[in-house]
């Protein structure tokens, strides 16, 4: 009989009974009353009241009851922490039992009462267990310290157990070696800072030996341990990747996937000359291929995995073409992935195969799949030049069909593959406009509204087609109305003496009749250059397009190479790091792949300063964007000031776009008047003027700042110190833009020494840089100059001159600066951490009378006392390298052996610093008094005293 019987009782006073036969004499009975017990509780029955009794059946011998006992146990303990006290007896006990099977059942119930008054009698047990005899006891109990550490870590930490997790990396057991990994990286994941799995050439060799004997999940968590491991050369990460290559065959794909990992991540230090690394390459394909024999979800899993590779390395699919061919029975979800893991491996030599593919596919029944079908032959033409004319006459048969949703989106690819190759494929342009009736998706109508104005001198009725969208202006979505009020200006700029009307028109009802701010401030722009120069407006709206690029969807480098790291979890399907969907981003860390050996990149994080320099505690003084956001667009967004600040208008801050000068600016001429319309000679009147504010005060000539700057911001010539540069602002935040930079002070010239690395796949350029107001009014002394556009993978190093007039506002801390950047793709932010000893001017040594009448003016309490430790200067060889930084020595005495210093210096807001510096010759530690009418630059004085001694 099953053991169904135990859930059918539905007798009143059924506690009373079971308590009866919980404490019978007969042990069948007892068993038979306790999976009475775990049926009522299983399907949600309060059974609670029968603690005691339950209890008391642990005292036995038979293994099944033993088990269910510490099953009642594991659901209430919780809420009956002092009943539960009783069984700790009975555990301990267990823990002793000569069956292995019982003593390892013991210590993992113990784990799953997370009782903090358990833990406590836990722990003799627990470290009895770790070190037992029987391997299935060591291997339960590594995994039980895990589940310990998360109940009360200080408690693991005190008790030593984390060395005897340790420890157990060396057992002689597989299985004891995977469980303690796994138990390690556990807790590392909650602890990211602690160094626990510290592995090298001895630990991984012993890792790679149980990685043959142990079970596959085992095998999972000791190659996700190995890809967290920095080989010390090349030769030491093939050795690593010739032992991981036998998992590649193995039956179960998580397996297979955590060896793709490990092996992508080391053939990143492999020199791609070697031979070892074509066969690596080879061996990569075939188990890649047979995971999409799987069922559809895990050929999905397994198909996001692949595009990430194939973006990072084509190389290792390029002749399994015919793998990602869709089968009739695909789901669609799969039919998608494969689809776009075809474009990416599309090349000159497999792409007759893959057009006639396509072409096959926009005529299925699935409508999502043929759009994408229609797509990915367009892309194919964008990506493979050769390949372009066939696709275009592809594309013009499946015009023909006169499919409605196969038109629209053949229309959207071929807008695409004239910006690729322009003054080629225009002669299809008549066949597109046949199509235009039936248009009903705003993309589709954008596109081909963008066709008629680029080409408008070709198309003999452009203002008709123009016209007959015009009509019903007001209920397109904003993409076609900024399309269409583009390419009417476009069309007026060709053909100016037709277009008069129309153009009047659409001006008016995206300035007077929307109220979408993209359109009116469009709008506007347009007719104010219209109206002021109309030679100006046509290089403007009529210049030459870049081409545009062949991928636009693949994945940002520094991401991909993240997300590498990540093969076979979560972040690899959902092409994103853990941070962005893990709550609270416990213990997540970002990872990257290993440097070349021989590179010179550095191995440290972007965020780690050089100790003692003025950026070591950095990341704490970074804002969110929100905060920045609203400091920034209170700017004063003129050009940078060189002289005094001069009065301005007072801002409507609507008009003014980040970092840009507002719209008068860019148009430099101050326009009023209202929007009548213009009269029939064609001439225009000047827009309502929507006030941006005029600009004041343009830049001074800025030729001192570029006589100083001709050490390139290598040397300094007053010897004044200079911190090594540091990363500000990582790629991975600013969609592939890195800087990195620091201060300098060169004869009372302050400059920002600034990298910008361009490490995203597009050119950058229009770059600006503005800074929010700051405690010294630090302020950019010329605009931000990047003479040519910053290719991908190109640096260029800039000086950017400072002064000290511009707005002041206190910052916490004192020395923070918040820094906005635009170029091209986007504004970004960040902030930084300026040394104060770049405000030390030249002037600050003050007489030794002025001295002491200041020093003792200045009220005892605004003096503090700092140790300046570790520091084995004489007092001359001090004296001489602070004052190569503006701390001036006014006066010198010994007394009792001791010299002292008496310092002064003076800031760039005119702020006196006096200083008191004691040094004994035997002694590394000085001390260093300080006084001051604002006592809160102290600390700063004090900070920069240090870096600029100990470095």
């Amino acid at each position: 009989m099953t053991d169904s019987k135990y859930f059918t009782t539905t007798k009143k006073g059924e506690i009373f009974e079971l308590k009866a036969e919980l404490n019978s004499d007969k042990k069948e009975k007892k068993k038979e009353a306790v999976k009475k017990v775990i049926a009522s509780m299983t399907v949600g029955k309060d059974v609670s009241a029968l603690f005691p009794d339950v209890v008391n059946c642990m005292q036995t011998d038979n293994l099944e009851l033993k088990k269910l006992v510490y099953l009642y146990l594991m659901n209430y303990a919780k809420s009956q922490p002092d009943m539960a006290i009783m069984a700790v007896n009975t555990f301990v006990k267990d823990c002793e039992d000569p069956n292995p099977l019982i003593r390892a059942l013991a210590v993992r119930t113990m784990g799953c009462i997370r009782v903090d008054k358990i833990t406590e009698y836990l722990c003799e047990p627990l470290r009895k267990c770790l070190k037992d005899e029987d391997p299935y006891v060591r291997k339960t109990a590594a995994v039980c310290v895990a589940k310990l550490h998360d109940i009360n870590a200080q408690l693991v930490e005190d008790q030593g157990f984390l060395d005897t997790l340790k420890d157990l990396i060396s057992d002689s057991n597989p299985m004891v070696v995977a469980n303690a990994v796994a138990a390690l990286s556990e807790i590392a994941e909650s602890h990211p800072s602690s160094n626990l799995l510290d592995l090298n050439p001895q630990s991984i060799n012993k890792l790679l030996t149980a990685l043959n004997e142990c079970t596959e999940w085992g095998q999972i968590f000791i190659l996700d341990c190995l890809a967290n491991y920095m080989p010390k050369d090349d030769r030491e990460a093939q050795s690593i990747c010739e032992r991981v290559t036998p998992r590649l065959s193995h039956a179960n794909s998580a397996v297979v996937l955590s060896a793709v990992k490990v092996l992508m991540k080391f053939m990143e230090m492999l020199s791609k000359d070697l031979d070892y690394y074509g066969t690596l390459l080879k061996k990569l394909a075939p188990p890649l291929v047979t995971l999409l024999s799987a069922e559809p979800e895990l050929q999905y899993v397994a198909l996001r995995n692949i595009n990430l590779i194939v973006q990072k390395r084509p190389e290792i699919l390029k002749h399994e073409m015919k793998v990602f061919f869709v089968k009739y029975n695909d789901p669609i979800y799969v039919k998608l992935e494969k689809l776009d893991i075809m474009i990416r491996l599309a090349s000159q030599a497999n792409i007759a195969q893959v057009l006639a593919e396509l072409k096959e596919y926009a005529t299925e029944v699935d409508v999502d799949f043929v759009r994408k079908a229609v797509r990915a032959i367009g892309r194919c033409a964008i990506k493979v030049e050769q390949s372009a004319e066939r696709c275009v006459s592809t594309l013009l048969d499946l015009i023909q069909t006169k499919v409605n949703y196969v038109v629209q989106e053949a229309i959207v690819v071929i807008k695409d593959i004239f910006r690729k190759y322009p003054n080629k494929y225009e002669s299809v342009i008549a066949t597109l406009c046949e199509n235009l009736d039936s248009l009903d998706e705003p993309e589709a109508r954008a596109a081909m509204i963008w066709i008629v104005g680029e080409y408008a001198e070709r198309i003999d009725n452009a203002d008709e087609l123009l016209e007959s969208f015009l009509e019903g202006f007001h209920d397109e979505s904003t993409q076609v109305q900024l399309q269409l009020l583009t390419a009417i200006v476009k069309l007026f700029l060709k053909k100016p003496t037709e277009t008069q009307e129309l153009v009047q028109q659409v001006l008016s009802l995206a300035t007077q009749d929307s109220d979408n701010p993209d359109l009116r401030d469009r709008g506007y722009i347009y007719w104010r250059l219209l109206s002021t120069d109309p030679v100006a407006a046509k290089e403007v709206v009529l210049a030459e397009k870049p081409l545009i690029s062949e991928e636009t969807d693949l994945i940002e480098p520094t991401l991909l190479d993240e997300l590498i790291c990540y093969i076979g979890t979560l972040a690899s399907v959902y092409h994103k790091p853990p941070s962005a969907f893990v709550e609270g981003s416990r213990g997540v860390t970002h990872k990257s792949l290993l440097p070349r050996t021989g590179s010179n990149e550095s191995v440290e994080s972007p965020d780690t300063a050089p100790a003692g320099g003025p950026a070591a505690d950095q990341p704490s003084v970074i804002p969110t964007q929100g905060d920045l956001l609203g400091d920034l667009l209170n700017l004063d967004l003129g050009p940078p000031v060189s002289g005094p600040p001069m009065a301005t208008a007072p801002v409507q801050m609507g008009a003014v776009d980040l970092l840009g000068g507002g719209l008068d600016i860019l148009l430099r001429s101050d326009v009023g008047g209202s929007p009548a319309m213009g009269g029939s000679d064609g001439s225009f009147t000047p827009a309502p003027n929507t006030a941006a504010p005029t600009n004041v005060g343009a830049p001074l000539g800025t030729g001192l700042g570029d006589l100083f700057d001709l050490t390139g911001g290598v040397g300094t010539l007053s010897g004044s110190y200079v911190a090594p540069k540091t990363v500000w602002l990582p790629a991975m935040k600013a969609k592939g833009l890195e800087i990195s930079g620091t201060f300098s002070r060169q004869v009372g010239s302050i400059s920002m020494d600034l990298v910008l690395t361009n490490k995203a796949l597009q050119v950058m350029s229009d770059f600006a840089i503005q800074f929010n107001r700051n405690s010294f009014g630090l302020a950019p002394a010329a605009p931000l100059q990047v003479h040519a556009p910053l290719a991908p993978n190109q640096s260029v190093e800039i000086s950017l001159p400072l002064n000290t007039v511009g707005s002041v506002m206190k910052m916490d801390p004192l020395n923070n600066l918040q820094v906005a950047v635009k170029n091209n793709i986007d504004v970004f932010y960040f902030s930084t951490l300026y040394p104060l000893h770049i405000l030390f001017v030249e002037d600050g040594k003050m007489e030794r009378q002025m001295f002491l009448a200041t020093w003792k003016d200045i009220p005892n309490e605004n003096e503090t006392q700092f140790q300046i430790k570790d520091c084995s200067l004489n007092a001359d060889a001090v004296s001489s390298k602070l004052q190569g930084s503006n701390i001036f020595t006014v006066a010198k005495r010994n007394v009792e052996g001791q010299d002292m210093l008496y310092q002064s210096l003076k800031l760039t807001n005119g702020i006196w610093v006096l200083a008191e510096l004691r040094i004994q010759p035997s002694n590394p530690n000085f001390t260093l008094s300080l006084k001051c009418r604002a006592p809160e630059v102290s600390q700063y004085i004090f900070q920069a005293y240090e870096t600029i001694l100990k470095n």
